[in-house]
């Protein structure tokens, strides 16, 4: 189990006496497709590491409507931050979206090995603090962004190494909720793009044609005074926002 913790980077710079300690108090969890690891407002005495697959961690309304917070893919780890607090409850709910395994890690005697390493307490928020600059971007894009220049800024970012051609990485239906677009309107942004000539979506695979005139769209809602702001405050895009994850 130490190889695979190292695959996350909150991990990979502890000492084997460390990682001992974890792996005493650790769990390794198989989930299928559709699984539940745990849902919002449960107990959270835990935190996890994506070993393979794709984890969704969303939030639902009183309603019960969904909105996906985040997409975990391997070498990720997720809800670390809770063990801060006075009896935390997990405030999204974690399901796989794939056949998926993780090492689920006990927060209580991570937070006791904090306590006696400030080298792992400052690897921690190292990590923590690149996760807010993250959500800050977001809140960005959200607030200054439509949701055609998400769709086109995320389909400029999904591909590995600015690929022109790959595959979508989740359901359309799951992605337009991770970017906060209504499924019909993200299938209309993409009917757009499509026909535009800009790029060629079927099914999941996309072809990017034009990524010239897909930055133009994904630049075109923000003055440039915003963007220039936004390079100052995030210039380096977040790793995890990328089709991993």
């Amino acid at each position: 189990m130490k190889a695979l913790l190292k695959q996350g980077p909150l991990f990979a710079a502890l000492s084997d006496a460390q990682l001992d300690r974890i792996t005493r108090h650790a769990r390794r969890i198989s989930l299928q497709s559709g699984e539940s690891l745990f849902e919002q407002g449960e107990a959270a005495d835990r935190f996890y590491l994506v070993i393979s697959g794709q984890i969704k961690l969303y939030r639902l309304s009183p309603n019960g409507n969904e909105k996906v917070v985040e997409i975990v893919t391997p070498g990720c780890t997720f809800a670390e931050a809770l063990m801060f607090l006075q009896r935390p409850t997990y405030p999204v709910g974690a399901e796989a979206l794939t056949a998926a395994e993780v090492i689920s890690i006990d927060a209580r005697d991570f937070t006791k090995m904090l306590r006696e390493s400030t080298d792992t307490c400052f690897l921690l928020l190292g990590d923590l603090s690149q996760r807010l600059r993250g959500l800050l971007r977001e809140i960005d894009e959200l607030s200054l962004y439509s949701a055609t220049c998400r769709v086109a800024g995320y389909l400029l970012e999904a591909g590995p190494d600015d690929a022109n051609e790959f595959e979508l990485p989740v359901a359309k239906q799951i992605l337009a909720s991770r970017l906060s677009v209504k499924p019909e309107t993200f299938s209309r942004i993409l009917k757009n793009l499509n026909e535009s000539g800009v790029v060629t979506i079927k099914n999941s695979r996309v072809q990017i044609h034009d990524r010239e005139r897909l930055r133009e769209t994904a630049n075109i809602c923000a003055t440039p005074q915003e963007r220039l702001a936004a390079s100052f405050l995030y210039p380096c895009p977040p790793s995890h926002y990328r089709s991993q994850g």
